[in-house]
């Protein structure tokens, strides 16, 4: 069975009457690398305050990090093996990557400093020589913020939005490092970015948040399963055009939101689609293929969620 390296359990945190968490439970097993997935204000960061102990106490619920509960004298020892860089990596503006990385040696008790160079050259940052890490550029910083979470070789790493900002060419080699830290360094990582198409790339399961609630949590092999390349069709009349297609035998698609319907057959051509529905006299708005995507994914299971509790309010 595999380990939980972390257990949220129905934790709820309030600002005054504001819920910023409300009953959210997710679980990151060892070697995960979970991507956590959430809009500006969903709740993402919240969460990774509470378990690193920047936010001291839920409202409710229960926290379990590398087998301790939030609020035991072991949770601290768990908090020693995990390493962090949330919102952004806190080192001195006149230090150099060297002299930055020596102080959190300090502060973590390593006394070996034989460590500092090696961790260096694990995040490619160890020719910065003298230079300042106020003259670093971003995606620089950011692996210095890594680093620095590494140098007491963690079981646990947290990352709060660490690519955005970057260009494409530091995003490739920061997915490289992340790689490396999860399979060499056996290193279990909890991620989170508004860059979807990242985190497929890099992680194993994923959980979705939207403003303080958990909607779910998949496995990538359980998302390549489930979601299927689409043609959606924008029309004026989407049930004229559903019987249409009903007729013509296509009958894998679903009407979503408004007047767009998405036709879920991958043997089916944009071109055919058009046609048939135009020489129906259906006036097709917009036709384009959708496809397999997170940012897809995410944005149906948000608009369902919202319709959902629009629904449940209406019946009040």
């Amino acid at each position: 069975m595999t380990e939980n390296i972390l257990t949220l359990n129905n934790v709820t945190k309030k600002f005054g009457k504001q819920y910023a968490l409300n009953n959210v439970s997710l679980t990151v097993k060892k070697g995960d690398i979970y991507g956590l997935i959430g809009r500006n204000g969903s709740g993402k960061t919240t969460i990774m305050k509470l378990i690193t102990d920047l936010s001291k106490e839920a409202s409710g619920g229960e926290i379990a990090l590398l087998g301790n509960r939030k609020g035991t004298r072991g949770y601290q020892n768990s908090l020693q093996r995990t390493g962090s860089v949330i919102e952004s990596p806190a080192a001195y503006n006149k230090m150099t990557a060297y002299q930055n990385m020596k102080i959190m040696c300090i502060q973590k008790g390593i006394h070996d400093f034989s460590v500092i160079d090696e961790t260096l050259e694990f995040v490619n940052l160890a020719d910065t020589g003298k230079k300042k890490f106020k003259n670093f550029s971003l995606g620089m910083k950011q692996r210095l913020g890594i680093a620095m979470a590494l140098v007491s070789n963690p079981d646990f790493l947290i990352l709060d939005e660490p690519i955005n900002g970057l260009d494409p060419i530091a995003i490739i080699e920061f997915r490289g490092i992340l790689e490396r830290i999860n399979r060499e360094r056996n290193t279990t990582i909890i991620i989170s970015s508004h860059i979807l198409t990242e985190l497929y790339q890099v992680s194993n399961r994923f959980g979705f948040i939207n403003e303080g609630t958990m909607i779910q949590e998949i496995s990538k092999e359980e998302f390549d399963n489930l979601v299927t390349t689409a043609i959606v069709v924008d029309v004026e009349d989407a049930k004229q055009a559903a019987m249409i297609l009903n007729e013509n035998n296509i009958t894998n698609f679903e009407v979503t939101t408004g007047n767009q319907i998405r036709i879920l057959d991958e043997t089916l051509e944009i071109k055919a689609i058009n046609k048939l529905l135009v020489q129906n006299d259906i006036l097709v708005n917009q036709i384009q293929k959708q496809e397999n995507s997170l940012e897809n994914y995410f944005t149906e299971l948000v608009q369902n969620v919202t319709n959902t509790n629009a629904n449940s309010a209406g019946g009040k």
